[in-house]
């Protein structure tokens, strides 16, 4: 595992823990040498992951599209900064870039990101592994809510487990590492 993609918030949300647990991502992310891909702001947990991976001597690419750039701060001391046209050509580049995808804490922009590559998984496009990491609890509805698909016959029970969870940054990577096997 050389690279993975975080999806996050531009914001930092109510609780530090959000931060914290990025900032704790980051950190291992630099320990382990794998880079981050991620969407190359300078704000909210974006920022505070990204940050992490630097100030700790690992490497962090960007991907931002151009309407963002300025609304989203793009991040000025990245390894590398893709910009791009669109949220679509992100989503792609970021794909395209990564070997396995995290999400944390976020809103409706890191769902669509993590759900559509849930979703690729589940059609066979890509084999690489996807998690959320759960600080807080903050993922536990979501947890939930795919148990209640699988359960009605929504999202078949192969699927289900192939998202994996942890509150911990390091036994999530471990977890991965693992998958990845």
């Amino acid at each position: 595992m050389k690279r993975l993609a975080v999806f996050c918030g531009s914001s930092d949300g109510v609780s530090d823990a959000y931060r914290q647990g990025a900032i704790r991502l980051g950190k291992e992310l630099a320990r382990k040498e794998i880079t981050l891909v991620y969407g190359g702001a300078s704000v909210g947990l974006m920022g505070a992951v990204a940050n992490a991976v630097l100030e700790n001597g690992g490497l962090a690419i960007g991907v931002i599209p151009e309407l963002l750039k300025d609304r989203e701060v793009a991040h000025p001391d990245l390894t590398e900064l893709y910009v791009v046209q669109s949220m679509h050509e992100r989503k792609a580049k970021m794909t395209d870039l990564a070997d396995g995808f995290i999400a944390l804490p976020g809103g409706p922009g890191t769902l669509e990101e993590f759900m559509e590559i849930f979703t690729l998984a589940q059609l066979g496009v890509h084999q690489k592994p996807l998690g959320l990491l759960n600080t807080d609890h903050y993922y536990d509805p979501l947890v939930s809510l795919f148990h209640h698909m699988a359960d009605q016959q929504f999202l078949d029970e192969t699927y289900r487990s192939i998202v994996l969870v942890d509150a911990s940054p390091e036994t999530l990577i471990e977890k991965f590492t693992a998958a990845n096997d």
